[in-house]
């Protein structure tokens, strides 16, 4: 899987150097011939001054011609709105955005995809200080004190350590839970744990559970959506009783196992909604919901807007950001 980091001048040094950390050991843990590629890219070939003073070599420029990324992230930096009206970074930013599976920033590099157009209607977030800026910027939702947060197949995350955090999320949502304790156990000791929990905007997997049992049936979960997810058939599966099968996975969760399983289902709504044209009765079916005003409640909860509506706003967001693409 290729992933390219965009480092813009200026730019933090851990919020490229940790997720590349992080992607490296993954690369340990897996086999065969889909493991992480790295890209850093830059505005030009020169080497990159980082806030620290140190140099930044990167891999590629905007201006090489490259193939397309599974991944795009945006490191941030104390002065990128001094170069988020770069025609040529937006440009290559709109192009590649348009055949990666994901996008992401770190911190400050929200500001660049802002401009890009590519946040439009999402919920975002970065790091404090910088949060309160980013409405005037792009027409969507800014969450402040989140580590990170997912809106649907985009990726936002505070600047320093939050940058690892957002990494491992990624390596979760390839590899499994399994894979990323696996990383987490070998990177996050060294760090201090940041001060927030992880939030997305689909909120169920952002937190790794370190207890096998737990994340073995979050992985197991996922893929039985549409199948009786009640606590009594969770817990017979972990052959624990009720009582201490629900203490178990609130401990590891911070979810009770019933909240987990409705974010979980609206999640994968949401995912379905993004990526095909499915009839919303479908889609409730397919997520486990009852029937479509169950979905229709549920997804209103969550996200203060029906399924139709956020339907709407996507393909209204896609149609603006292809009209800023076409303009710049």
């Amino acid at each position: 899987m290729r992933i390219a980091i965009l480092a813009p001048p200026g730019v933090q040094m851990l919020d490229v150097a940790g997720p590349i950390d992080v992607f490296h050991e993954a690369n340990n843990h897996v086999s065969g011939n889909d493991k992480y590629q790295i890209v850093i890219v830059a505005s030009t070939r020169d080497a990159v001054t980082t806030s620290s003073g140190s140099r930044l070599l990167p891999d590629a420029s905007v201006a090489d011609p490259l193939a397309a990324f599974d991944t795009l992230l945006v490191a941030g930096g104390p002065g990128i709105q001094g170069h988020e009206r770069d025609v040529e970074v937006l440009c290559w930013l709109r192009a590649q955005a348009s055949a990666a599976r994901r996008v992401g920033s770190i911190c400050t590099g929200a500001f660049l995809l802002a401009r890009a157009g590519l946040l439009n209607g999402r919920q975002v977030t970065a790091q404090e200080g910088a949060i309160e800026q980013l409405p005037a910027t792009f027409p969507g939702q800014a969450k402040s004190g989140c580590v990170f947060v997912r809106d649907g197949s985009v990726y936002t995350s505070s600047g320093g350590g939050a940058a690892i955090h957002l990494a491992l999320a990624l390596v979760e949502a390839d590899w499994g839970s399994n894979i990323a304790r696996g990383v987490a156990r070998q990177i996050l000791p060294f760090l201090s744990e940041p001060d927030s929990e992880p939030e997305s905007a689909a909120k169920p997997t952002t937190k790794v559970s370190y207890d096998e049992r737990v994340a073995d049936l979050h992985d197991w979960i996922k893929s039985h959506l549409p199948d009786d997810l009640s606590v009594e058939t969770l817990a017979s599966r972990l052959g624990m009783s009720v009582r201490n099968f629900a203490r178990l996975f609130k401990r590891e969760t911070e979810m009770t196992p019933g909240e987990y399983v409705q974010v979980t289902r609206v999640d994968a709504a949401r995912r379905m909604l993004e990526e095909s044209n499915s009839p919303l009765k479908r889609v409730a079916i397919s997520c486990g919901f009852f029937d479509q005003s169950t979905l229709r409640r549920a997804f209103a909860r969550r996200f203060h807007m029906t399924p139709s509506e956020y339907r709407r706003r996507l393909r209204a967001g896609k149609q603006a950001a292809t009209v800023a693409y076409r303009a710049a």
